[in-house]
């Protein structure tokens, strides 16, 4: 590790006022994407780095009062032989260094060997079992049933920006800024068939697209810049062949029907979901099916069981578990936003003895009167928390399952149940997200035994 001396050229869009590189070796990795190296003393957070590696990296934020730096490689001087070409340009700190300017993110572990990754990713769930949880567990990390050799083609679901000068764009990394971009290697075929980089998209802020897991028509949502005419917004949506096409109201929230429909038909495992466009489902392709099975294999509910699916979006869950409990059974299905509740209601129209509760989780938890055998949780990346752990212990269920989309958040949430005597039963983590940090675990917690 050698001082930082000043650089010779500016820093590229997004990053920090510092005008400074230095040489680092790298550690371990952390949660985030990031990998650990030291500077004078300080920790220094690195992107696009590997473990042992020594590297030329410049400082992206550096404040001296914080207790940590963060810093994306430019040069690697010693690599790792677990580097790999980046299999997208804009995305590939090493190119973006050469042309003077930052990566966009969403691929921040495609410099890795796809295998590494996940050895990565294990160790990094492992270090917050054992910092957060204060456990010990052996974690390996699966790849999703029937994904592709080289881990790309697999992202359903994209968000886009638009530049100034109207071009599909993406952010970069921790910035504001954006740049042009084409095809998308993470997402499946039918996103970059649509060849949106070739439209004028100029009054549009974002555009998101999203494909059903099984192939079908995709949904392209355009969410307008504001004072952005009506007229303009149907010209850009005109130009959109292949998709349906709608738009998200800025004052009401609500998308409407330009072209097409609104909704797109997911199957899972045999069973036909409705889900909004602009509403919540598994980005994977295979991910849904792989969670579904997780969760009823591991959870087991039975018939006249009592189930609460919390956090449980378009019914993704509550539909099979609704199956497996039966009329004798009943299921508490509980979403906090308004259109994806609504999908549920369609999803689970007819089964009487279901409810479905739009509102915050505690708050319908805490009113909420009926015993619970089974309870399945499914939060954002935030976690449950401290509250809703403390109400599904005071509920007494024989078995709690536990889907996470973040180690660290879960980890924390796995500490309140062990320190009220629960038990970690088993634990599966997917990597659902190749070529970034990004997992998804599922988790079965068992009460003291009586």
């Amino acid at each position: 590790m050698t001082d930082a001396s000043p650089a010779t050229d500016q820093p590229g869009p997004g990053d920090g006022t510092d005008l400074r590189t230095a040489e680092l070796i790298i550690e371990r990795p952390a949660h985030g994407g990031h990998f650990v190296a030291r500077h004078e003393g300080r920790v220094v957070f690195v992107r696009h780095a590997l473990p042992g590696e020594r590297v030329r990296v410049r400082f992206t934020e550096t404040d001296e009062d914080a207790s940590f730096w963060r810093a994306d490689v430019v040069e690697v001087l010693e690599a790792s032989a677990q580097r790999v070409q980046h299999p997208w340009a804009v995305a590939d700190a090493l190119r973006a260094a050469a042309r003077n300017r930052s990566a966009v993110g969403g691929a921040e572990f495609g410099h890795i060997a796809l295998d590494e990754q996940r050895r990565l990713k294990g160790a990094i769930f492992r270090e917050q079992l054992s910092r957060l949880a204060r456990t010990e567990w052996d974690v390996l990390v699966e790849p999703a049933p029937g994904e592709a050799s080289d881990g790309l083609g697999w992202r359903t679901r994209a968000a886009f920006a638009v530049d100034p000068a109207g071009r599909l764009a993406m952010h970069l990394h921790r910035s504001h800024e954006v740049l042009p971009v084409q095809e998308m290697p993470l997402a499946v075929d039918a996103v970059n068939a649509l060849r949106l980089w070739t439209l004028d998209l100029s009054g549009i802020e974002r555009v998101d697209v999203a494909v059903p897991s099984g192939g079908g028509v995709p949904f392209v949502l355009l969410v307008p810049a504001a004072g952005t005419s009506a007229r303009r917004v149907a010209s850009v949506a005109g130009a959109i062949d292949g998709a349906s096409v709608g738009v998200l109201d800025p004052e009401s929230g609500q998308v409407q029907r330009i072209g097409g429909r609104t909704w797109l038909q997911e199957t899972v495992l045999g069973t036909d979901y409705r889900v909004t466009g602009a509403g919540f489902w598994q980005i994977h392709r295979g991910a849904p099916e792989a969670l579904v099975s997780a969760v009823l294999d591991g959870l087991e509910p039975a018939a006249g069981e009592r189930v609460a699916d919390l956090y449980a979006g378009a019914g993704l869950f509550t539909v099979p578990l609704a199956r497996a409990v039966g009329a004798a059974g009943s299921v508490l299905s509980v979403e906090g936003s308004a259109g994806t509740s609504r999908d549920a209601r369609r999803n689970l129209h007819g089964q009487d003895h279901v409810s479905i509760v739009q509102g915050r989780v505690d708050a319908v938890l805490g009113r909420w009167k009926d015993p619970l055998d089974v309870v399945l949780l499914d939060p954002p990346r935030a976690g449950a928390g401290r509250k809703v752990v403390r109400q599904i212990i005071d509920a007494r269920p024989r078995a709690v399952g536990y889907v996470s989309c973040d180690p660290a958040s879960f980890a924390r949430d796995l500490g309140y149940f062990l320190g009220a005597g629960w038990t970690l039963d088993s634990l599966r983590v997917f990597d659902f997200y190749p070529h970034t940090h990004h997992m998804e675990s599922f988790a079965r917690l068992l009460p003291p035994a009586a």
